[in-house]
């Protein structure tokens, strides 16, 4: 409990009260809303508490106290305040707090814009002394902003002093916020596959079945129906119907679906409509690269400079050492420096995080290695240029050199060989203090400093690593060679240290990515390790593990926190030799099907069901990581259910919910385009650019856990917990970890071009090692027609999964790109006739695992 002295004084203008000001906020209306977060300053100073940089703020006794230099000139030389208020013109504020001064000083505290400029909108003044004074005022706003500011002026004084402050608090009416969800007709704005499903939700009080017309883009109806009656749906709260037009299968552009007297947005139906959106997910990683200059020639729009390489007013990311003493308690610091130039940008702001970049390099990587393995895959579409990045046209596909921006930094973040805690990785890099938006990241002022090492940071860099030295090998060995070297010494130095966790105290100028259960990361980084090398201890590590018997698909999805369903995942898609591998991949069906449940539960087909029944920071992503599990159990099945039920999920993400919004920049008619991001600012500067095509915005998140959220989004159900906006850093943020799992999905999407499975070439191949001498092994290959008709002429393809090379062929003529392998006929054996086969073999060289191929294409059709 706080305790100090309070005394009285009036004025005709201040209303000074002893003790509480809750008096003063009780004439307000009942939807009375606090704007100022922490207030109490019970939370320390978290909610965004700053200062000018001449001001140092700590909290004492419970309330905020500010050492104010001497010498200034005016009150806004030395501030305390608060930012990213929203204030709704008409509205009734009251404004009130306590403040006192270890001896005498003079406090204007000013309700105004926190921008260029720089209202004042209301502003309360009084001298202080020792004894607390409790002032408090009702003023109208006379603008709508989402930018006010709570600040309190403390300069002009000739002497050094100490403010103190309490109890603020800045209550009124959330200004009736109501979203524009537009027609009550919910639909994917952007596309259907024509034989694909076709599912929409119809808002509306009607209690029984109504008629719908589906009109294509001349207006001619094309196809009805009547819907399905679903009641409220709990994670919205409206009273909703089911319209089913999968029975349409013809295609083209500026489809409407008309029902209860609304026209939806439009949209098309098109097989090829995804392949748009699988490049620009993807393309968002160039943007997000920290220590390049992004070229306009490469991203028209968004050139920028260089961030982060030393060039002022950066400090950069080129010789980054320890703080003295590591934060919240950590330790003394270490005595080295680190060049961790490079890798991407978490998300908004300018940190760099190796939890964060582990599983989000994993899932890009993990596109390009379900190309390898899965029936319904484009490898073409992952190619060389397919990206337009810097590194095209240099043989490797584009999706692996952005791969590698991230590999590199998670590389240079491992402690060095020789020094306490060697080979660990340091959780973090960024901001000694948190910047204010915008900020192009090469204006970053801020002194930055590496973070403790941390069990969690260390295994994620394992895993990725492991993974990247399979990916590479045919493309980099010595580079995949580095990647296997650094994820054994990241596991042996985990083992060593199994218990060193992020604590959520460590969340000032950067998020905290705090965990304190790293048993999942062991098994992703065991498993990773495992695909990679063979080696038994990995395997043994995975059969202990209570994790791999475990149901690990859980209802709220998985992400950063929980990464063992990325190692089940890899462990039962990518071909390997574990004992018990079956019942891993009856495992991802199983869970699969929880997911496939909780869509068809849903009226708005929602893959996400978590057991609280709201909606978690970040929803879009773990319903996008749910969807990655269901598409995996289409390649692990082939039944065509899990198929559809992907391309049915993604209508929640591009406007079938209830705002009737994509939450995909530059997808859809009404798209998401304002997310919180310090350098795509357009609504804060309109010099600066909103976000690249093909951001994913965070989506509803129940906690509301930033000011504008919790000014206008109290009480919201679930799917309403949303607002487009760059101030709402907890519901409209973009990040990488949330755009690899579009990346993925768009992916698998873009392949399901016809939503059939490619049926197998009239052919079957059978691959069989006959040995493996230490560095070595034999195989044999045979290509049997299965079909009616002669083959004339042949050529099979396969890619390898692990470092496999060819050394000498015979029975055939190869080439090879990256880990690709073609074998062509060589005349005398072009011709197979129906029931026969012809045989080649092959001497090649490995170290590690030695999986056989997983997917053959005979001619370009996949073989059985």
């Amino acid at each position: 409990m706080k305790r100090r002295h309070v005394i009285a004084a009036a004025s005709a203008t201040i209303a000074l009260v002893a003790g509480s000001v809750v008096a003063a906020l009780q004439a307000q209306a009942e939807d009375t809303q606090e704007l100022v977060v922490n207030g109490s300053f019970d939370a320390g100073l978290a909610g965004g508490w700053w200062s000018t940089g001449n001001v140092t703020m700590s909290v004492v006794d419970g309330q905020l106290c500010a050492a104010v230099p001497g010498g200034t000139v005016n009150p806004w030389d030395a501030i305390v305040g608060q930012n990213d208020i929203p204030l709704f013109g008409g509205q009734s504020y009251a404004f009130s707090f306590e403040a006192s001064a270890a001896s005498e000083g003079q406090v204007r505290g000013v309700v105004g814009l926190a921008v260029d400029p720089f209202t004042t909108y209301f502003a309360l003044s009084s001298p202080l002394s020792p004894s607390t004074v409790a002032l408090s005022q009702t003023f109208t706003a006379a603008e709508n902003t989402t930018q006010g500011q709570v600040a309190f002026q403390v300069g002009g004084g000739t002497d050094p002093w100490t403010f103190c402050v309490d109890n603020v608090s800045l209550a009124g009416a959330s200004g009736g916020y109501q979203p524009d969800t537009g027609p009550r007709v919910r639909v994917n704005q952007v596309a259907y596959l024509p034989d694909g499903p076709k599912q929409a939700t119809l808002v509306t009080d009607a209690m029984t079945a109504l008629p719908w017309q589906l009109a294509d883009g001349d207006g001619t109806v094309v196809a009805s129906g009547t819907t399905t009656p679903r009641g409220v749906d709990p994670t919205s709260g409206q009273n909703v119907h089911s319209i089913d037009f999968t029975g349409y299968t013809g295609s083209g552009t500026g489809y409407t679906l008309r029902a209860d007297g609304e026209t939806s947005h439009p949209f098309d139906i098109d097989p090829a409509a995804y392949a748009s959106l699988r490049q620009d997910a993807l393309k968002f990683y160039y943007t997000q690269r920290s220590g390049i200059e992004i070229l306009d020639s490469l991203r028209p729009g968004y050139a920028r400079p260089a961030g982060h390489i030393g060039v002022a007013p950066n400090q950069g990311d080129t010789a980054v050492g320890c703080p003295a003493e590591y934060p919240a308690g950590g330790g003394p610091g270490c005595d080295y420096t680190l060049d961790v130039a490079g890798g991407w940008y978490d998300a908004g702001d300018e940190g760099k995080y190796v939890v964060n970049g582990g599983i989000s390099v994993s899932q890009l990587m993990s596109t390009f290695e379900r190309s390898k393995v899965a029936r319904t895959s484009d490898p073409a579409a992952l190619s060389d240029g397919a990206l337009t990045i810097p590194e095209s046209g240099n043989g490797v596909p584009d999706i692996l050199d952005e791969a590698r921006w991230e590999l590199e930094f998670l590389l240079s973040m491992q402690v060095p060989q020789g020094e306490p805690l060697a080979g660990m990785a340091h959780h973090k890099v960024h901001d000694d203090n948190w910047t204010g938006l915008p900020l192009l990241p090469n204006l970053d002022p801020q002194p930055r400093h590496l973070h403790k090492p941390s069990t969690a940071a260390t295994l994620n860099l394992a895993a990725a690593a492991a993974q990247a030295a399979r990916l590479f090998a045919g493309y980099d060995p010595a580079f995949a060679q580095r990647n296997l070297i650094a994820a054994q010494r990241a596991w042996a130095a985990a083992v060593a240290h199994p218990a060193i966790y992020a604590t959520v105290a460590d969340g000032n100028g950067g998020g905290s990515y705090d965990d304190d259960n790293v048993t999942d990361e062991f098994y992703w980084a065991a498993a990773e390790l495992y695909l990679t090398t063979g080696a038994k201890k990995y395997q043994d590590y995975i059969l202990a593990s209570p994790l791999n018997t475990a149901d690990v698909f859980r209802p709220e999805g998985f992400d950063w926190k929980w990464t063992a369903p990325l190692g089940r995942l890899d462990l039962a898609t990518i071909p390997n030799a574990l004992p018990g591998r079956a019942a891993l991949r009856a495992s991802v069906v199983a869970g699969a099907q929880k997911y496939l449940d909780a869509m068809h539960a849903n009226p708005y087909g929602i893959p996400y069901a978590p057991n609280s029944g709201l909606f978690d920071w970040g929803s879009n992503n773990l319903v996008l990581n749910n969807m990655v599990v269901v598409a995996s159990a289409y390649d692990i099945s082939g039944d065509e259910k899990y198929r559809d039920a992907v391309l049915e999920g993604v209508d929640y993400l591009l406007g079938r919910n209830a705002l009737n919004q994509s939450f995909v920049t530059g997808y859809g008619e009404t798209a998401s385009h304002n997310e919180h991001t310090r350098w795509y600012s357009h609504e804060l500067n309109a010099a600066l650019p909103n976000p690249p095509k093909g951001s994913l915005a965070g989506g509803p998140n129940s906690g509301i856990q930033d000011p504008i959220a919790q000014a206008l989004l109290q009480g919201c159900a679930p799917q309403f917990c949303y607002i487009d906006d760059i101030e709402s850093y907890s519901t409209n943020e973009i990040a990488i970890n949330w755009n690899s799992p579009l990346a993925w999905v768009s992916a698998f999407v873009a392949d399901q071009k016809d939503a059939s499975a490619p049926v197998a070439g009239g052919c079957s191949v059978h691959y069989v090692t006959h040995g493996q001498p230490p560095g070595r092994f034999v195989a044999q290959v045979t290509v049997t027609n299965t079909g009616s008709r002669t083959i004339n002429g042949w050529q099979l393809s396969w890619s390898f999964l692990g470092n496999q090379r060819i050394l000498h062929l015979q029975g055939g003529a190869v080439s090879v790109d990256g880990a690709q392998v073609t074998v062509r006929d060589v005349g005398h054996n072009a011709r197979i006739k129906p029931g026969k086969k012809v045989t080649f073999s092959f001497l090649g060289r490995t170290s590690g695992a030695n999986p056989a191929p997983a997917l053959f294409r005979l001619n370009g059709h996949p073989c059985g």
